[in-house]
């Protein structure tokens, strides 16, 4: 078998639209997994990145460090909470999904995502606020199989946009990926 890895960044992404998807980060402690979220972000043409409350933005250098550049591709508004971003996101049509381990969340297999859609993504030890909770039009899981509750939110995100692109081009029709 001949396998060819790819070396370096391309100059230009492989698709110049953006999938209508904003993260709305509710007060996350960590700017390395903020760098990690707009790296993901990057990497699935997310739409946006709303960092709310505390959670870090652009320019930071801890969370410049995990981004690798992807801090500078990816739209990024601040908002002094997640309700007002997600007030926002509702005028502006989104459906909005809290990934949360709250008891009427459900598996996001199990889930046909609306778009444009909006992704919350909680404090790493207080998860989402009650009130960013509230606004959610629909909660979703990462179902946990072992002792613990949940998964590093990084991760979490990187599953579900990479669930939406899925559910995205299917969506849309599209034939194959770049």
């Amino acid at each position: 078998m001949n396998v060819t890895v790819r070396q370096g960044d391309l100059q230009t992404p492989r698709e110049t639209g953006f999938m209508p998807v904003a993260l709305v980060l509710d007060r996350l402690r960590s700017a390395y997994n903020v760098g990690n979220l707009f790296r993901i972000a990057e990497a699935t043409r997310a739409e946006r990145i709303f960092a709310c409350g505390y959670t870090a933005a652009p320019p930071h250098p801890k969370l410049a460090k995990t981004a690798r550049g992807c801090d500078e591709l990816v739209a990024c508004e601040t908002a002094d909470n997640a309700e007002t971003a997600i007030r926002t996101l509702k005028t502006q049509g989104f459906t909005i999904y809290g990934i949360e381990t709250a008891e009427r969340a459900v598996p996001f297999w199990e889930a046909q995502i609306r778009f444009p859609a909006a992704l919350v993504l909680g404090n790493e030890a207080l998860g989402i606020s009650p009130q960013a909770l509230e606004l959610c039009d629909a909660l979703l899981c990462l179902p946990a199989l072992g002792a613990k509750n949940s998964i590093n939110v990084g991760n979490c995100g990187a599953v579900m946009l990479f669930e939406c692109l899925r559910q995205w081009r299917h969506q849309t029709n599209a034939t194959s990926f770049p």
